[in-house]
């Protein structure tokens, strides 16, 4: 059963929530990507103590944020880069695929996503 969040849950520990939850990121899948136990993510959006400074940018690495962005709770959320979370993940498994397979993804994500905007035009 999950648990309710306080309403007292500090401005930072907010913040990562937010940006996880933009990524489409459970806390166990932000853990695996940025390789540390879950409970530590639980922890970070909980308590007033921010992560390390080593895993910072690895973690705004994978939610596709500037460091600046995730300590300074007044920062702009505007993303960077390309793709995060779940887009970035099967982008990263694709690239590991034979070429050949590759061609074939993007023909036909280009097709799904062609159709996309003329049915959204």
């Amino acid at each position: 059963m999950a648990r309710k969040l306080s309403k007292d849950r500090p401005p930072q520990g907010a913040r990562l929530a937010e940006l996880r939850k933009a990524a489409g990121l459970s806390q166990t899948e932000l853990a695996n990507l940025i390789d540390v136990p879950q409970q530590n993510i639980a922890y970070w959006e909980q308590a007033e103590k921010p992560p390390r400074s080593d895993v910072l940018p690895r973690l705004a690495e994978v939610l596709g944020v500037k460091v600046e962005q995730l300590l300074d709770v007044n920062a702009s959320l505007k993303r960077h880069g390309g793709p995060v979370g779940k887009v970035r993940r099967v982008f990263e498994d694709v690239s590991r695929l034979p070429r050949r397979q590759q061609e074939k993804v993007v023909e036909f994500v280009s097709a799904l996503v062609d159709q996309y905007k003329r049915s959204a035009g």
